[in-house]
């Protein structure tokens, strides 16, 4: 099976490398490369099913034509115990299978599940605004809007919300996708093995600029990142609420823009803003314990 999902992959990636649009098969991260795996290995599972159901097709067409004098005419046939135990069992054998598969992709894929290696990860917290990203660096104190730098090699730990309507978080060529909802915090675990300009995006339908709510995710060596953070902190603008309130308003086609200083507290005061005097008890809830299914 690891050489059919290998071979798979090539197959993919040379049928489709004239289009750069499908960043999803061309993966630039571990995350990414194995989710591309797993689509790959359902695709092939599948076809076990898919292939001889239209050569049969095509086949009896043929061989059952009208014209054909030679194909045995069998009026009373009306059961085959070979056919029902090879059209029952194999479908069963996959489905089977499959739900292996999912179970398994599911628990090693988990978004909020931390992406084992050596190097501290880097921390970053994201806010979906109408239309555009912010990302805070609450360990580094600087912030962005529509651009996410990471140092490559490095783990990315992303905490997740929306001053907005709900939103998907979404890297395709790093893996992923997780919501952003309001008054609630989600995770995901990403990281990048080579340097590199990768697109994000929301995939979630937002409203009227949400076609336009796109960001890039910057790969950088560790030389590069820290030159970026220095560039970020040379920046004449700070941080603060009342900032954030202007950036927050509803906006489309928005410019990258950084920020020098960010108060460390402002992720949090996003979160908790609409869960103050609510009933629920919800206040900044994290959504670890009802993540369900594998990343994206």
């Amino acid at each position: 099976m690891p050489t059919l999902t290998g071979l798979s992959a090539v197959v993919l990636s040379a049928c489709l490398s004239g289009c750069n649009d499908l960043d999803l098969l061309n993966p630039k991260g571990s995350v990414g490369l194995a989710e591309r795996n797993l689509i790959a290995t359902s695709v092939w599972v599948m076809l076990i099913v898919v292939l001889p159901v239209i050569f049969l097709t095509l086949f009896f067409a043929w061989r059952y034509r009208a014209t054909n004098a030679e194909a045995e005419y069998k009026p009373g046939w009306s059961h085959s115990v070979a056919i029902e135990v090879v059209i029952w069992t194999v479908p069963a054998l996959i489905i089977l299978y499959l739900g292996i598969l999912t179970w398994n992709s599911t628990h090693e894929l988990d978004p909020y599940k931390p992406l084992e290696s050596q190097v501290k990860p880097i921390r970053v917290e994201v806010v979906a605004l109408d239309w555009k990203w912010m990302f805070i660096y609450p360990d580094l104190g600087i912030a962005t809007v529509n651009q996410l730098a990471v140092p490559v090699n490095t783990p990315v730990n992303f905490q997740i919300t929306s001053d907005a309507a709900m939103n998907s978080f979404f890297i395709p060529q790093l893996g992923g996708q997780i919501y952003a909802m309001a008054g609630m915090k989600t995770r995901l675990h990403l990281i990048a093995d080579q340097t590199g300009d990768y697109a994000g995006l929301s995939a979630n339908f937002s409203g009227r600029g949400f076609s336009d709510m796109k960001f890039r995710a910057l790969a950088l060596s560790p030389q590069d990142f820290t030159a970026w953070v220095q560039k970020v902190r040379a920046a004449s603008q700070p941080l603060n609420m009342s900032v954030y309130q202007a950036v927050a308003a509803p906006s489309e086609k928005n410019a990258v823009r950084y920020f020098s200083t960010v108060n460390g507290d402002l992720f949090d005061e996003i979160v908790a803003k609409y869960n103050v005097g609510g009933k629920d008890g919800m206040a900044g809830m994290d959504m670890s314990a009802h993540a369900a299914g594998p990343r994206g």
